[in-house]
């Protein structure tokens, strides 16, 4: 078997050692295992999941073979969940796997208590009310649950859990935090040591644009009445005064510090997102509370009291055009006050615990470094529970997806149909189309059924087209193997998120649209 750290060698750069360790401990439930379930776990599996166990009491027909790459011909007759299972354990021995052949909706309604084993339990191809019900159930034991479903050239993939909080949220582009509108004393010294006007022309070129922007903000302030470049006229007029302190055309380090002018003239203080955050009602914390929200305290007494309206300093430099001497320096002068911000923060959580009863140790040391250096990206995530979503959609976000020209409307469209086929099985105990025969009439009877639905839903005259109905009767609820993969690998990569607390999950429902080849995130 190879190493850990050769074998998940290309995901450890993205997630790390601690992400890793986090999807080892992970213990993963899947709900049938058709193609949308198999592909789903495939990827966990890959990826090194401590456990899985599958749940399905079908057994393997000879039309599974031509959607399911995790059964073959020898399968035919036997039970799914166990066929699967052992396909899977080949692709990697160092996750547990077993299964149990038993149908989900069984399980669902006679042993709710079965899912608080798991970390997170995957639901594919379960019908509204099921999905009303396990949802319920994995709330009140805090599992995560990730529903998937893939029928015909659309599906969908929804989140649902009471509260997700992610550190490590590591946006695509987020400003560096050099605090050059906001020097603190030591980074301003250090700017002060240098004197442009009497380097020579070799040495001013190898001179960091951290510290020009910094001595020309200075000056700047000195002759506005002590404000930064805030209109397009100023903000023009500053980046015209570092390039008429070019002494070269080839002054890479002027041409950067112009280009990076704008971080010279970005508001002080906190973003409004991690002031609503610190407004959260959580932030006032108790016994009860979790580590993140006493470090989200912790954060804000930081805020109001040392930090002097700012977040704890990340402590990190971008590359640029200096001398060695000068970028050591530099660096040094930064990690150091990300160190002195993190003790104090450190110290304010050890007494936030102490407070409230708790091991003022029960927080370790790398725990709150990451969390200090990653401060001004912390994100929250709730969700509405699908029982609220189903019976109350927020109607304004219905309405506007409805009546959208774009694309918004034909994504609501499919998701509007996803539940009126639930409702035509529950009436007619076949899915439109599933059978030969009798097309005219399931495509009358599915119309009947959306509006009604959107009626209960409170959109009264709203429609859906007449060609969307069709298609929907026409996939005649089949899984087809390259949407479920599609829509396997969003659901894993939404796991793998949600279990490693890395990157922002998915907000809403999202819809795939095979016919189109777009997809959608419904906030309802």
């Amino acid at each position: 078997m190879a190493e850990p750290k050769t074998k998940y060698d290309r995901q450890l750069r993205i997630w790390g050692d601690q992400g890793q360790a986090a999807l080892e401990k992970a213990s993963i439930c899947l709900l049938n295992c058709g193609p949308t379930g198999s592909e789903t776990l495939k990827n966990l599996v890959l990826g090194g999941v401590g456990s899985i166990t599958v749940i399905d009491g079908s057994k393997v027909e000879l039309g599974d073979l031509g959607n399911n790459f995790m059964v073959d011909e020898s399968c035919v007759g036997q039970s799914k969940a166990k066929c699967v299972c052992a396909f899977l354990q080949e692709l990697n021995d160092a996750v547990k796997a077993k299964f149990i052949e038993e149908y989900p909706v069984t399980l669902i309604e006679t042993n709710p208590s079965f899912f608080s084993q798991f970390t997170l339990v995957v639901a594919t191809q379960l019908m509204e009310d099921s999905m009303v019900k396990l949802d319920r159930i994995c709330r009140e034991a805090n599992v995560i649950l990730i529903f998937a479903r893939s029928y015909g050239l659309t599906g969908l993939v929804r989140i649902s859990l009471k509260e997700h909080t992610v550190v490590e949220s590591k946006p695509d582009h987020f400003l560096d935090d050099l605090r050059l509108n906001n020097p603190w004393p030591e980074l301003k010294s250090f700017a002060e040591s240098i004197d442009l006007d009497a380097q020579d022309p070799v040495a001013l070129r190898h001179t960091p644009y951290v510290v020009l922007l910094i001595k020309m903000a200075e000056q700047w302030v000195k002759s506005h009445g002590g404000s930064l470049p805030s209109t397009r006229e100023e903000k023009k007029e500053f980046k015209e005064l570092l390039k008429a302190r070019m002494v070269a055309l080839d002054g890479d380090n002027y041409k950067e510090a112009i280009e990076a002018s704008f971080k010279v003239f970005a508001p002080r203080g906190i973003s409004s997102d991690l002031q609503q955050i610190l407004n959260d009602s959580c932030a006032e914390v108790d016994s009860n509370s979790s580590d993140f929200w006493v470090m989200v305290a912790a954060l804000k007494e930081f805020i109001s009291n040392e930090g002097g309206g700012e977040a704890p300093l990340e402590g990190s430099i971008p590359d640029m055009t200096s001398s060695t001497e000068l970028y050591v320096n530099l660096q040094n002068i930064y990690q150091a006050k990300a160190e002195a911000d993190f003790l104090v923060i450190e110290q304010r959580v050890r007494n936030i615990l102490k407070k409230i009863g708790k091991d003022p140790l029960s927080i370790s040391k790398t725990t709150i470094k990451s969390f200090c250096r990653n401060a001004r990206k912390l994100k929250v995530c709730r969700y509405r529970s699908i029982e609220n979503e189903i019976n109350s959609p927020i109607l304004p976000e219905l309405q506007k997806y409805l009546t959208d020209e774009d694309y918004s409307s034909t994504a609501v469209g499919f998701y509007i149909l996803l539940r009126a086929v639930d409702r035509f099985a529950a009436n007619y105990n076949s899915f439109p189309g599933q059978f030969d025969g009798g097309m005219d009439e399931d495509i009358s009877r599915l119309k009947t059924t959306a509006v009604g639905l959107l009626s209960d839903l409170g959109c009264n005259g709203s429609t859906l087209t007449e060609d969307l109905i069709n298609e929907i009767c026409r996939f005649g609820a089949s899984e087809l193997h390259a949407v479920s993969a599609f829509i396997g690998g969003i659901a894993s990569q939404e796991v793998i998120k949600l279990i490693t607390r890395q990157f922002v999950p998915m907000p809403g429902t999202f819809i795939f649209n095979g016919i189109d080849h777009k997809s959608q995130i419904l906030s309802l």
